[in-house]
């Protein structure tokens, strides 16, 4: 499971990197092709991530709060 939450973790700084890069909103089709992409890989992780998990990560990741799922897998 470690491994999974680790590429979970990697994953939810990738989207949080696309949301802040400045120069990536300028072209607003391909800024939100990286987002969609990064956003597939999230849920695709979290689905494969062995069951049970931590309450409250799987509360943020349902409702898409990312930056708290991260800032709790990264305690």
């Amino acid at each position: 499971m470690e491994n999974a939450l680790v590429d979970l973790a990697q994953a939810l700084r990738e989207r949080l990197a696309v949301i802040r890069d400045e120069q990536s909103r300028r072209d607003e089709a391909k800024h939100i092709a990286r987002l969609r992409t990064v956003s597939e890989k999230i849920d695709r992780l979290q689905a494969a991530l062995p069951q049970p998990i931590d309450p409250r990560l799987a509360h943020y990741l349902q409702r898409k709060s990312y930056e708290k799922a991260l800032e709790l897998l990264e305690r």
